[in-house]
């Protein structure tokens, strides 16, 4: 069962007050989005700098909080974190409760990693392979599907020499 830990996220989102901040760099961006089948949506993000919005029918609101920063062990999909090394830059869930839809919804993952593409292309696929996803690759990165038969993409590119970013999509 594919288990992306958004309780690690949730809890993130509630410790940010305990964050270190203060080096200058962004930090980490996150959303949640989620909507009803009577079409109520809800959502709650917080951006690069630290704002951090809620947005639902019952409360809205807004407020500035620390930097979070987010590395390869904070993200993990069957037991499988990112490449060692790699930062998260973002995370956006979008959850939508349709009828007829099962588990409808996608998760998006934006990271950086201290390796040429090629070579984070390769470790995840020998590790998500024995995680029971299905993948080829295509170009610098990855498609396939996951152990749940989800779609999945793995997207990557260089940036400079030995260093990539890259895009997960779980859909």
């Amino acid at each position: 069962m594919l288990r992306v830990q958004l309780r690690t996220l949730l809890c993130a989102l509630a410790l940010v007050p305990l964050a270190a901040c203060g080096d200058g760099k962004e930090g980490a961006s996150f959303s949640i989005n989620s909507s009803d089948s009577d079409g109520n949506a809800s959502g709650a993000s917080i951006d690069g700098t630290g704002e951090a919005t809620i947005d639902t029918p019952f409360f809205k609101g807004k407020v500035t909080l620390p930097k979070l920063k987010l590395n390869a062990d904070n993200f993990d999909m069957n037991g499988v974190h990112l490449y060692p090394g790699s930062t998260i830059s973002g995370m956006n869930v979008d959850v939508k409760d349709r009828p007829g839809t099962g588990n409808d919804g996608r998760v998006r993952v934006t990271f950086a990693s201290p390796a040429a593409p090629a070579t984070v292309r390769d470790w995840f696929k020998r590790k998500l392979n024995a995680a029971g996803f299905k993948l080829s690759d295509k170009g610098n990165g990855l498609t396939g599907t996951t152990d749940e038969n989800k779609p999945f993409t793995l997207e990557l590119t260089p940036d400079g020499a030995n260093k990539s970013n890259g895009v997960i999509l779980i859909e």
